[in-house]
Order: structure tokens, then C-alpha cells, then sequence
């Protein structure tokens, strides 16, 4: 399957979201990378029928989106980052009546409905009302309601808010699982969730598409800009003030650094070591945003 996105524009008012969007997706995993405000959602909502847009096409297969119509719909599954929960519903209620949205035969959806809770393991839980569930619970309900009808374009706006450490890591997996024949594309500005299951990933950054590369050749990008220097305590503000630091921490009495700069960086009393990098250090390059993790 293809989906392509031919400049697509949104504008609200005097603000533009998204500004002349165009890409080309097959079946696989692609990570939409992009600090809050960057248009993600709203290029979300728009792909998933839910928004439309002020300018451009979506085309599955070289059909419109406007000419498939309901047939489009048919195609989707959606996780907003917020999903609306009947709180007085049961999780498996809760599945059945957005069965019944999506037009799916009752008994296949029975079937459909006891698999998916046991794959985001809610088994057990399938008779709780949703008004007691943690977070973590109802994204993963969230998550089971968009892969009700098979989708064959999958759309996961931040889906992993609210996982615990363990369920971030099924999560992924999961995902990596059905990407055989879907197109999904997964929103987030949490580097480690695309890192290893995106086949390529999109930056977006003021709502545009900057960059469209697999994770290995993204984070070549950065190869020769990223360094730890190791400092005294008393230099930490002055290389605060003159660096874009991903991380610091400490070893006895020394600071560690890490730093992604596009020269490298000196500092009288540093030891400085050019670094292997990561897509953290990437999100840090392309968005000069600290993700400072202090130790």
C-alpha cells in the first residue's frame, strides 16, 4: 500500500500548523519526530479524517481521500493523545460499542474484542469500569480500539503517554509485530520510543518536513558533532551558557558533559571525547532543545 501526503497545509486563523507537508509512506513504521508545537497532531488529526485540511491531497494507492470517502475511514485505525472514555462503560463495553462504530460483524468482533485484550493485557481487568483505570490502563485500551477493525494505516498520536517502563517496551513490540502490512506512523517527542522499530523516521519542525531518513543514517547526521568533556563543578555554568548539553552527570569529584555542538568543543582544564551518537542527540541538533538529565 501507499499513502502519500501531497502538500498539505493547515491554518488556523493567522498561525499555520502545517505548512506544505508532502511525503510518500509504504507499509512500515515511521516515527513523526517533533518537539510540542511542532504540528504533529494536527497533521495527525488531518491523516485520520478527524480534521481537514486547508490546502493538498492525501492519496491511498493514487485514489483521493475525498473520493474514497467512507471506504478511507474504513482503512484507518486512530489513538489520539486523548481518547474519549465513557467512564461508567466496562473496557470490554467500552470495545464493543466502537466495534459497532466501525461496522464490524458482532461475532467477529467478539473474537477481535477477546484478542486484543489480551494482547494489551486487560484480560483480566475486561469487567472494570474505565473510571477506575490508571493511565497506563486506558492508553492501552486506547491503543486495543485502534487496531479493532485490522487497520491497514495505523495512527498513534503519542501512544506511549502514561506506559510504565514495561509496557513501553510490549508496546514496541507490538508495533513491530504488525508492521508486516500496515503503514504506521507513530507521533512522539520521546526519542526511545522510534528508535529501534521505525523504519524511517520524519522530522517536523514550525510544520514542516525537514528530513525523512532511516534512524542510522539520521543519527550520521550528527556523527562528528557530539562530545563529552569532563570538567570541574565550577566550569558547569560556563558550559551551560556556551553549549547545547543532552546530559551530565558525575564521576567523584567531575562533571561529565555531553554535548552536541558542530565544532568542537575546548575548555581550559576540560578533557573533551567525540562521542558515538543517538537520536536523542538528534531531537537536541534539530530542535536545540535540552533534554538534560542531571546525576
Amino acid at each position: 500500500m501507499e499513502l502519500r501526503i501531497d502538500n498539505i497545509s493547515k491554518r488556523f486563523k493567522d498561525k499555520v500548523a502545517v505548512d506544505n507537508f508532502s511525503v510518500t509512506l509504504n507499509n512500515g513504521v515511521y516515527g513523526l519526530l517533533g518537539k510540542n508545537g511542532a504540528g504533529k497532531t494536527t497533521l495527525m488529526r488531518i491523516l485520520a479524517d478527524v480534521s481537514t485540511q486547508s490546502e493538498g491531497e492525501i492519496y491511498v494507492d493514487n485514489k483521493s481521500k475525498s473520493s474514497l470517502g467512507a471506504n478511507y475511514r474504513e482503512l484507518l485505525g486512530y489513538l489520539p493523545q486523548d481518547v474519549g472514555f465513557y467512564k461508567n462503560f466496562t473496557a470490554e463495553k467500552f470495545l464493543y460499542y466502537v466495534a459497532a462504530l466501525k461496522g464490524l460483524d458482532k461475532n467477529k468482533a467478539k473474537d477481535k474484542i477477546n484478542e486484543l485484550l489480551k494482547f494489551v493485557n486487560l484480560e483480566s481487568d475486561k469487567k472494570r469500569k474505565i473510571g477506575g483505570f490508571s493511565g497506563g490502563m486506558k492508553q492501552r485500551l486506547g491503543i486495543a480500539q485502534a487496531l479493532l477493525n485490522d487497520p491497514k494505516i495505523l495512527i498513534l498520536d503519542e501512544p506511549t503517554a502514561g506506559l510504565d517502563p514495561n509496557e513501553r517496551v510490549r508496546f514496541k513490540n507490538l508495533i513491530s509485530d504488525i508492521s508486516k502490512d500496515k503503514i504506521i506512523i507513530l507521533s512522539t517527542h520521546i526519542v526511545s520510543d522510534i528508535e529501534f522499530i521505525a523504519n524511517e523516521i520524519l522530522v517536523m519542525k514550525d510544520g514542516m518536513l525537514i528530513e525523512k531518513l532511516t534512524p542510522s543514517k539520521i543519527i550520521n547526521k550528527v556523527r562528528g558533532k557530539v562530545y563529552s568533556i569532563k570538567v570541574q563543578e565550577d566550569l558547569l555554568y560556563e558550559i551551560k551558557s556556551k553549549f547545547n548539553i543532552s546530559n551530565i552527570s558525575r564521576e567523584k569529584d567531575k562533571v561529565v558533559v555531553r554535548i552536541v555542538d558542530e565544532d568542537k568543543p575546548y575548555l581550559d582544564g576540560g578533557i573533551c571525547t567525540e562521542e558515538e551518537p543517538n537520536l536523542e542527540d538528534v531531537f537536541l541538533y534539530y530542535f536545540n532543545e535540552k533534554v538534560t538529565n542531571k546525576g
